[in-house]
């Protein structure tokens, strides 16, 4: 009975260091990515071998990132209940675990869907595990913007995934989620400030300070709200896209002005963090919805 106990747990420390929530958003993107790049159905191999590859490669980039930040993690509150800080895994167990799956993810892209996708993956793990949280995280105040080039692959990697080729409308689809992730992370940093500080990491806030992030979340969001328009402008979708993206895009708007006007509401970070998270969910789904509904239609 207690061994079966043990197992049970054992599975669900591992699961946990995946960052399950963050690599289904992750794997949606390149989901969507996949169907964006063909008119009709992207085919069944390239479909389920290629977000097994994606979803496998992201979760093992996830797992070094929980071992590469184990001892700053126990000093935060957001952090210092993950397993590791909990002493629930071993640092040599979730090692192997991670290069296990991320071995396994490189085959099975290589193998099964292509070359170029498997390449593209292993660079965007490298880029995040490695390049962002070894180095960039601990080195400057601009690293979720370097390093938010990691983050915002997964789309691409879906369209090549399928298509073999990264064409102008993959990379329109990774500036988005590229020009997301400050706004989107620099809302919790802020939140999280002193949780940064104490470990020494130099998010945007700690080292120049809140009312300066807060001015480049408002920037950074007006300037997603235009790119955001593009895909419709370039008639890679309708008019149900554009529709969504205005309105997804005001709203998101109104929480970074907020923002940075009222400095008051301690709450308000941590509100447009959650939000912004849903925002990238449903505005990637209008453009699945759109491609399918109305652009196959011509009605846009």
């Amino acid at each position: 009975m207690n061994t079966s106990v043990e197992t049970y747990t054992d599975w669900r420390d591992y699961y946990e260091l995946t960052k399950p929530r963050v690599v289904m958003l992750i794997v949606f993107t390149a989901i969507v990515g996949m169907f964006l790049s063909v008119p009709g159905w992207p085919g069944a191999a390239a479909l389920i071998y290629g977000t097994l590859g994606i979803g496998l490669a992201a979760s093992s980039a996830a797992v070094f990132n929980h071992v590469l930040d184990a001892r700053i993690d126990i000093q935060m509150m957001r952090t210092r209940g993950r397993p590791l800080p909990q002493g629930k895994l071993t640092e040599k167990s979730a090692l192997i675990f991670a290069s296990a799956i991320g071995i396994v993810a490189m085959i099975i892209l290589w193998f099964l869907v292509n070359p170029l996708t498997a390449a593209l993956t292993f660079i965007s793990l490298i880029g995040y595990a490695g390049v962002y949280t070894m180095y960039l995280k601990r080195a400057t105040p601009q690293n979720i913007v370097i390093g938010g080039a990691a983050g915002a692959a997964p789309p691409i990697l879906g369209w090549t995934a399928v298509t073999g080729e990264v064409t102008s409308s993959a990379l329109l689809l990774f500036l988005i989620i590229f020009l997301w992730t400050p706004p989107h992370f620099w809302a919790l940093a802020i939140a999280r400030k002193e949780e940064y500080a104490k470990v020494d990491i130099p998010m945007l806030p700690v080292t120049h300070g809140e009312a300066y992030t807060r001015i480049n979340i408002l920037l950074y969001t007006i300037l997603l709200f235009v790119i955001t328009i593009i895909p419709y402008l370039t008639r890679m979708s309708g008019v149900i896209y554009l529709l969504s993206a205005i309105g997804l895009g005001v709203a998101y708007l109104t929480y970074a002005i907020r923002m940075w006007r009222d400095h008051d509401d301690l709450e308000l970070p941590m509100k447009s963090f959650r939000f912004s998270i849903s925002y990238l969910g449903l505005l990637f789904s209008a453009l699945l919805f759109d491609h399918y509904f109305l652009f196959q239609l011509n009605l846009w």
